[in-house]
């Protein structure tokens, strides 16, 4: 009987073919237990994305835990000699917490590392089997680059204090143009310091023209070094036919403390996040042999869970289909005030969703589909890709943590939010502040970022009732005109977040439909002259 490999889910039949093509390209396979000594997550926690970990305690009284990185593991183990480099694969399980559902998951990897003396040659052959990988999974793919040396090397060339230098990151990461701006102002940074660092949030698309408009930012050594490993990488993937889907994007940023070098990441069509990404990661390796270098990349294969069947197959010579921007509206005055702003710069639709009980209408001509959702779930339906891009309060935002790209603040719906309490309010830091507020995240932030002992108090509505009623001291809201406040003795006490409604896009949208969404971003920046 002759065997039929469709009989396989798509994780399965991918993991029989990066198989295939890792040995092919001469890595070994690596196999660990799937435990290990809970002391190596803890010596070296700032490797790892979280720093929760299964823990058990064996026969033997060792503490052990659940593996949740494969990587540490390698760096720990492989112990490469002089003038020497290994090449791994792994095929594994790793055990990490989900921010989504607030439960540990079982996640499926494979990923190949390459430590020792990793060389140009070396380097190149890794980011090429990235790009092999995302062809080998079977859907049209993206593949992009970055450079960990350019970021922080621009970063030092604009002395950009390092206290602020997470702040920024997050700002580049997410494309956040406008944060930046004001986080880096605050700092006292230059203007043509904080153009400099604005401009780098843009700077993505074909490699030659990233280059191009990069060079004139490369200020010292090693800026001027990660735009040369650049092209050289680029370079050798073009000569092997492997350029097609490849981007540069200097605002695609990862953990400072673990990349130090050449950044990894993929894409394939259909899926919401990246399924492949990995760097240079010297700093780890390091750690267990003085003097080595490491490049790989890991791959997750449940994220291919997600995608759906294959589209049918067009005929030759048959038109192209619409390319249709799926855009997350939130219902009420600020989606009415967003419709209004997008059907003026030709984004509006024949039918009036407001004259319908419909949740979703589109214009196939102009290639827009809204849906309409509760202004809550606008960032959690574009952050899973269920919509492309959306129109969201920075509030909504901040409390949701949805990695999303941040692309314009509209102007639209402004307000602040603000600690208020009663006009006779003062702050005992003698005691814990008990603190009422429906945004606890950011409350939680807040008050952390002053090392403040707080209490929260979740409340849905009626907020300013709570120090009243005396069930809190203060609250953590939102203030429009503040009349609610004063019509009831209460006072803002410190303001400390600006909100308006901002423009997001879903990371795996922007790869595949960044013509469609940087023409609409385009008009509306021209509207509302940002």
């Amino acid at each position: 009987m002759e065997l039929d490999l469709n009989i396989l889910k798509p994780q399965e039949q991918a993991a029989l073919r990066l198989r295939f093509l890792y040995e092919g390209a001469g890595y070994r396979k690596y196999h660990m237990g799937r435990f290990e000594e809970y002391g190596l997550y803890q010596e070296n926690r700032r490797f790892l994305s979280s720093e929760q970990v299964i823990t058990f305690t064996d026969l033997d009284g060792r503490l052990l835990a659940l593996k949740p990185d494969v990587t540490l593991s390698i760096a720990k183990n492989a112990q490469p000699g002089p003038a020497e480099c290994l090449r791994y694969y792994y095929s594994e399980n790793v055990y990490r917490p989900n921010l989504e559902s607030h439960t540990f998951q079982e996640i499926s990897q494979m990923g190949v590392e390459c430590v020792g003396t990793v060389d140009q040659d070396a380097v190149e052959q890794v980011v090429s089997l990235a790009a092999d990988t995302l062809a080998a999974m079977g859907a049209d793919h993206a593949l992009e680059l970055s450079h960990m040396g350019f970021v922080t090397g621009l970063l030092d060339a604009v002395g950009a204090p390092a206290a602020i230098r997470p702040q920024l990151l997050v700002c580049v990461r997410d494309k956040n143009a406008h944060d930046l701006q004001e986080i880096a102002g605050k700092a006292g940074l230059s203007r043509q310091g904080i153009d400099a660092l604005r401009r780098l949030t843009s700077l993505s698309g074909e490699w030659r023209t990233v280059l191009a408009a990069a060079e004139p930012l490369a200020l010292n050594a090693a800026m001027g070094d990660a735009l040369t490993e650049l092209r050289a990488v680029c370079e050798a993937l073009e000569a092997k036919g492997k350029a097609n889907a490849l981007t540069l994007d200097l605002s695609l940023v990862n953990d400072i403390a673990y990349y130090n070098g050449l950044v990894i990441q993929g894409y394939l069509a259909g899926l919401p996040r990246p399924v492949l990404r990995g760097g240079r990661y010297d700093p780890l390796l390091e750690q267990f042999t003085p003097g080595a270098r490491a490049i790989g990349f890991g791959v997750y294969l449940d994220e291919m869970e997600r995608l759906s069947a294959p589209a049918a197959p067009v005929e030759s010579g048959a038109p192209a289909e619409k390319v249709m921007l799926n855009v997350a509206l939130p219902k009420g005055r600020l989606g009415d005030k967003v419709y209004n702003l997008l059907a003026g710069v030709g984004y509006g639709c024949p039918e009036n969703y407001a004259d319908t009980r419909k949740l979703v209408v589109e214009n196939r001509e102009a290639g827009i589909r809204y849906f309409l959702v509760k202004p809550s779930d606008v960032a959690i339906y574009v952050e899973h890709g269920a919509a492309d891009i959306g129109i969201v309060g920075k509030d909504i935002l901040a409390e949701s943590g949805a990695d999303v790209y941040e692309l314009l603040d509209t102007g639209l719906g402004k307000c602040r939010m603000c600690v208020a309490g009663p006009k006779d309010f003062e702050d005992d830091p003698g005691r814990t502040l008990r603190v009422a507020t429906k945004f606890t995240n950011i409350a939680k932030g807040y008050y952390a970022a002053q090392g403040r002992d707080i209490d929260i108090i979740h409340l849905n509505g009626s907020i300013e009732l709570a120090p009243i009623l005396g069930l809190s001291d203060v609250i953590v809201d939102i203030v429009e005109t503040g009349t609610t406040l004063r019509e009831n003795d209460l006072k803002v006490v410190t303001e400390f977040m600006p909100i308006s409604a901002r423009l997001i896009a879903n990371r795996g949208s922007y790869q595949f439909k960044r013509r469609e969404i940087d023409t609409l971003l385009g008009k509306l920046a021209e509207v509302i002259g940002k």
